[in-house]
C-alpha cells in the first residue's frame, strides 16, 4: 500500500531530522594512523563538548579510547590545528586543548606531559628514533610580536632541553623523517602566500648530532605550492605539485623530479590544517590515492614504476580531507556518499574486501526523508561558468500544493579556498526535508578544479564568490526550481562575508544567516592570527596601500545598501573572526531598523562543536527564516528575539 502523502507549502512539512539529531547524531572522524595491526583515529565528539579523542581498534576488533576523560586531542597552531598526535609501537604523543603542552602516553598508562608549561604550541609530530626525540611544527607565542613558527625537536621523555632545528620562515608543516632516520623532508612558505600558494619543499641531512646540514629546495615557489611530502621505504621522496595548474603526484629520488600520473585532476588539498593529506605510500612499488574531478573525489592504486592508475570502485564520492593510510596491502580511509555519512573503512587490496570500522552517525534515517545533490553547472559573471551541488526538497509524508515553488537556501562554503562535497549531510537534509531547497556552491576559487579556477578569486573576494553565489539562485529560478520572493543565503566564516556581501551589494536574496562571518576586511587584517594575517594581500589587494578597497568590500562600510534582515551566530572565544566583527554589525542594523538576531555563545571558538550549541543555532535559524519568509513552522522551536521585526 502506498504511503499517503500530506499537502502542504514547501517549508512547512514536519521533519524526524531535527536540530538535536544533526547535533547529536555522530561523532567526526579523521587524521588515522596505522601502527603495527592497530588503527587509531581522531573522534570529534559533540556530546562531549566538542572533545576530541584519540581511538583504537586492535588486531582483535576490539575499539577502545585512548584520550581519557579530562583530555582533549587537540592544537592550536596556526588556530585550525590538525595532526595533534601521532602513535608509535602502542605510545601515543598528543598535544591537549586546555593547556597546548605535548603529553605522553604509553598502552595502559595516564598521560604524562613532556613539555612544560609555556606559551608554546605543537603538531604535525613524527618520531626520530635514532635521536629520540620527536621532530614536530612548534610555535611560539612568548614574545610581544608575532608568533614565531619552527621545527623543533622534543624529547620524547621529556627531559632536557627543546632543539629548534629549522627556523627563518614565516611558516612550517610536514617535517617527514625518512626511513632511515638520514634525511629529513618539510614544507614552509613567507608571508604573504598561503601553503596553496607558494610552499616550498626542502631536503636536509640529519647530522650525528640531530641537527640538520645543507638544505636544499627540491620543489615548490610561486605558482608551484608543494602538498604532503612523504618517504617511501626505498628512500624515495614523493610529494604533489601544481606545475601544470593541477596539482599532481612526483617524486624525487637520484636528485630527480619526476611526475608520476600527468592528469588533469586534483591530488592536492589547501592545507588549512595539518593533517590535510590525500595519498599514502601502501609499497615501494604502489601509492594509494584520491583525486578529485568535477567535485568527486576517487580513490585509486598508482604504480609507481608504470604510472599506471588503476581506480577502485567503491561506493564512495567523498574521501575527507586527511586522505588514506596504507601498508602490507591495507588501506584504512574515511569515505562518505550522498547517502552515506563519513564511515572508516578498512580495505584489502587483493581481495576487495571491505570492513567498517566506524560510523560517524549509527542513527539510520528513513531515505524517503534524504534528498539526492545533483551537480549543476550555471552560467556567470565574465561568460564563465560555476559549479555546485543542487538538493531538492524531499519528504515521503508531503508534497507542495499544485503551482508552489520552494524556496532556496544557498549555502556558501568558508575558506574562501575550500571546497564542498556531495558527502552525506544531516545539516543539509534537515532543509530539504521541510520543504526548502538547497544549493551548495562551489563559487571560483574554490579548490578541486584546478589552480586556474581557485585563482579567479585573486584580488577578487566579495565578488566573484557573490556574483556564483546570486547566479546560482538565478540559474534554479529560471529552471522553476526556487521561489524569487524566497531565496537566503547562509555561510560561515567566509562563508559569512560572502553572505553578508551578497546581502548588501547585490538584489537577489531576502535573508540571510552569518556564522562568525566578516562584515569587515579591514578589522579582519588587524585583528586575526598570524596564519591569515597576510591571506588578504591575495584576495582583496595589500594592506594599507589599497584600504579603498577595504572599505569598498565590507558591507560594515555600506550598512545604507543592507536592508535585509541577518541572523548572526558568533562564539564568544573566535580568535579567526572575533565577536567584534558580528557584533558591529548588529549595532549597524539595529540603528538602521533592519531586523536583526544575535546569538552568541560561550566557550566557542570559530567553528561550532558543542551539541547544545549547533541546536540551539539551527533552530534559530529556521524560525528566523520562518518568520521573515512567512511560512508555519510544523515543530515548535525556541523562540528567538529579532529586533525591529
Amino acid at each position: 500500500m502506498d504511503q499517503k502523502t500530506e499537502i502542504a507549502p514547501y517549508g512547512s512539512w514536519r521533519s524526524p531530522i531535527s536540530a538535536v539529531l544533526v547535533a547529536t547524531a555522530g561523532v567526526s572522524l579523521n587524521d588515522i594512523a596505522l601502527d603495527g595491526d592497530d588503527i587509531y583515529w581522531l573522534e570529534g565528539r559533540p556530546a562531549e563538548q566538542g572533545r576530541v579523542v584519540v581511538v583504537r581498534r586492535g588486531a582483535d576488533g576490539t575499539i577502545v579510547d585512548i584520550t581519557p576523560p579530562g583530555f582533549n586531542a587537540r592544537t592550536r597552531v596556526h588556530e585550525y590545528g590538525g595532526a595533534p598526535y601521532v602513535v608509535d609501537r602502542g605510545t601515543v604523543y598528543f598535544s591537549n586543548f586546555a593547556d597546548q603542552r605535548l603529553y605522553r602516553q604509553a598502552p595502559g598508562a595516564a598521560p604524562q606531559p613532556i613539555t612544560p608549561e609555556a606559551p608554546l604550541r605543537y603538531a604535525d609530530a613524527v618520531v626520530d628514533h635514532g635521536h629520540n626525540r620527536l621532530i614536530c611544527v612548534r610555535e611560539d607565542h612568548s614574545g610581544s610580536g608575532e608568533a614565531v613558527n619552527t621545527i623543533a625537536a622534543i624529547p620524547l621523555d621529556g627531559l632536557g632541553e627543546q632543539r629548534v632545528l629549522v627556523a627563518g620562515a614565516d611558516f612550517y608543516a610536514s617535517p617527514r623523517l625518512s626511513p632511515d632516520g638520514r634525511n629529513l623532508a618539510w614544507l614552509s612558505w613567507n608571508h604573504p602566500d598561503m601553503p596553496w600558494d607558494a610552499a616550498e619543499l626542502w631536503v636536509a641531512p640529519v647530522l650525528s648530532d640531530g641537527a640538520p646540514g645543507i638544505a636544499q629546495r627540491i620543489a615548490g615557489g610561486a605558482e608551484d605550492a608543494v602538498f604532503q611530502p612523504q618517504w617511501g621505504p626505498d628512500g624515495t621522496l614523493y610529494f604533489v605539485a601544481e606545475r601544470t595548474g593541477w596539482w599532481n603526484l612526483y617524486r624525487w629520488r637520484n636528485g630527480v623530479v619526476e611526475p608520476l600520473c600527468p592528469m588533469e585532476a586534483e591530488f592536492g588539498l589547501p592545507m588549512w590544517v595539518f593533517s590535510a593529506g590525500t595519498y599514502a605510500v601502501e609499497s615501494a612499488e604502489r601509492l594509494v590515492c584520491s583525486y578529485i574531478t568535477r567535485g568527486e573525489t576517487r580513490l585509486a592504486t598508482l604504480d609507481v614504476a608504470s604510472g599506471v592508475l588503476a581506480p577502485l570502485d567503491l561506493p564512495f564520492s567523498d574521501l575527507g580531507f586527511s586522505g588514506p593510510r596504507a601498508a602490507n596491502g591495507r588501506v584504512a580511509f574515511i569515505g562518505a556518499s550522498p547517502a552515506t555519512p563519513h564511515t572508516l573503512m578498512l580495505l584489502d587490496l587483493a581481495s576487495g574486501a571491505l570492513t567498517t570500522i566506524r560510523r560517524s552517525s549509527d542513527i539510520a534515517v528513513d531515505p524517503g526523508y534524504i534528498s539526492t545533490p545533483r551537480v549543476i553547472e550555471f552560467p556567470t559573471a565574465g561568460d564563465l561558468t560555476a559549479f555546485a551541488f543542487y538538493y531538492p526538497p524531499h519528504n515521503r509524508d508531503f508534497n507542495a500544493p499544485a503551482g508552489d515553488v520552494p524556496p532556496l537556501l544557498v549555502l556558501s562554503h568558508g575558506g574562501p579556498t575550500g571546497a564542498t562535497s556531495a558527502a552525506f549531510d544531516l545539516g543539509i537534509q534537515f532543509w530539504t526535508s521541510r520543504g526548502i531547497a538547497v544549493v551548495d556552491v562551489n563559487y571560483g576559487g574554490s579548490t578541486g578544479s584546478g589552480r586556474a579556477y581557485r585563482q579567479r578569486l585573486d584580488g577578487a573576494w566579495g565578488m566573484v564568490d557573490v556574483d556564483d553565489c546570486c547566479n546560482a539562485a538565478r540559474y534554479l529560478v529560471a529552471q522553476g526550481l526556487a521561489d524569487p520572493q524566497r531565496l537566503i543565503i547562509a555561510g560561515g566564516s567566509a562563508g559569512g562575508y560572502t553572505t553578508l556581501a551578497a546581502l548588501t551589494f547585490r538584489d537577489v536574496f531576502q535573508a540571510g544567516a552569518s556564522y562568525y562571518g566578516v562584515g569587515d576586511l579591514e578589522a579582519l587584517v588587524r585583528d586575526t592570527h598570524k596564519f591569515e594575517s597576510r591571506y588578504l594581500d591575495r584576495l582583496v589587494g595589500p594592506y594599507p596601500e589599497r584600504v579603498d578597497i577595504y572599505h569598498a568590500r565590507s558591507p560594515i562600510h555600506h550598512v545604507e545598501q543592507l536592508n535585509r534582515p541577518v541572523i548572526f551566530l558568533q562564539g564568544l572565544e573566535d580568535k579567526v573572526v572575533p565577536p567584534g566583527q558580528s557584533e558591529t554589525m548588529v549595532a549597524a542594523l539595529r540603528v538602521k531598523g533592519v531586523p536583526v538576531a544575535y546569538l552568541a555563545f560561550a566557550g566557542e571558538q570559530h567553528g561550532f562543536r558543542k551539541a547544545d550549541t549547533i541546536i540551539r543555532a539551527l533552530e534559530a535559524e529556521l524560525y528566523f527564516y520562518s518568520r521573515i519568509l512567512g511560512f508555519d513552522l510544523a515543530e515548535p522551536v525556541e523562540p528567538l528575539v529579532i529586533e525591529n521585526l
